[in-house]
């Protein structure tokens, strides 16, 4: 609701429009949201480097005001960071935000994980939104609580938000609780990010390793893989490690997801590397 709730605060003159990741999850997981509650036309950009946006990405699918009335003029680009756990470099939102201050637009950042990027950069939450007029940051991915999230902005944008999450259906009165545990999760939960960070590596080394490929770089907490060459190993080690407790599923085109967190050990990422050691010595022998 927090990305939902910032578009529609956001984005009160239509027709306009929002660009956005073409991956991105206010793209592809929010169930058309911004299309129902703010009007809005979604501009998805494929980045060239298949992994993050950059300023001239954005420049090339951006809608200005010069199109005879043919077109909805963007009036929002919306950025994530980590998109599927790699980082966006500090650098990059800069420059999209100095371009957007140049046409006179906001900037949404969906920092549902951005407790990771700042953990694996070093890079301050308070850097990161200085850089944006909107900012989502997720108490639950990774964090560990039940449910939450904060929306971050200008007083009058906050104040405006609050107005129409009580539209949404989304206002709630005993929060004292929910609150207490993101508090909890701040202080206790995002110091131990680093470690989870560094057995992700180890797990993706390890699969490396053994033949499988990486779909995506590893930088926090998300390994995402490709079957090896000529197998379909991803099946295999998913049945493989539910008996273990280990609960896999295909995300993203078919690449295999492995999301760790705080409470996920040493042994834990021992336990996957050598079931899956077991699968690819199994489907070599079939071949």
């Amino acid at each position: 609701m927090s990305n939902q709730l910032a578009i529609r605060t956001h984005m009160r003159d239509p027709p306009e429009s929002i660009v956005c990741h073409a991956q991105s999850h206010i793209f592809q997981y929010e169930s058309g949201g911004a299309s129902l509650h703010s009007q809005a036309q979604m501009i998805p950009v494929r980045p060239r480097d298949g992994v993050n946006l950059t300023r001239s990405d954005i420049e090339r699918a951006f809608v200005g005001d010069t199109h005879g009335g043919h077109k909805a003029p963007t009036h929002l680009i919306s950025l994530e960071n980590t998109f599927s756990g790699v980082v966006m470099p500090i650098e990059d939102i800069q420059e999209i935000a100095a371009f957007a201050r140049e046409r006179h637009v906001a900037v949404h950042l969906d920092g549902a994980r951005l407790w990771d990027a700042s953990a694996v950069s070093g890079v301050e939450i308070r850097r990161y939104a200085d850089c944006v007029d909107s900012l989502n940051l997720c108490l639950s991915k990774g964090m560990g609580c039940p449910v939450g999230a904060l929306l971050v902005g200008s007083a009058e944008f906050i104040q405006k938000a609050r107005h129409f999450r009580k539209v949404f259906g989304g206002g709630w009165r005993q929060a004292g609780i929910l609150a207490a545990a993101g508090l909890f999760a701040i202080e206790h939960v995002w110091p131990t990010m680093e470690a989870t960070h560094r057995r992700a590596v180890r797990l993706a080394d390890g699969l490396v390793a053994l033949g499988f490929e990486l779909a995506l770089p590893v930088h926090t907490s998300m390994v995402l893989l490709r079957d090896p060459p000529a197998m379909r190993a991803q099946q295999a080690l998913i049945d493989a490690l539910r008996p273990k407790g280990v609960v896999l599923g295909n995300f993203y085109e078919g690449s295999l997801r492995i999301v760790l967190h705080h409470q996920i050990s040493d042994e834990c990422v021992d336990i996957v590397l050598e079931e899956a050691r077991k699968v690819i010595e199994l489907l070599g022998k079939e071949k």
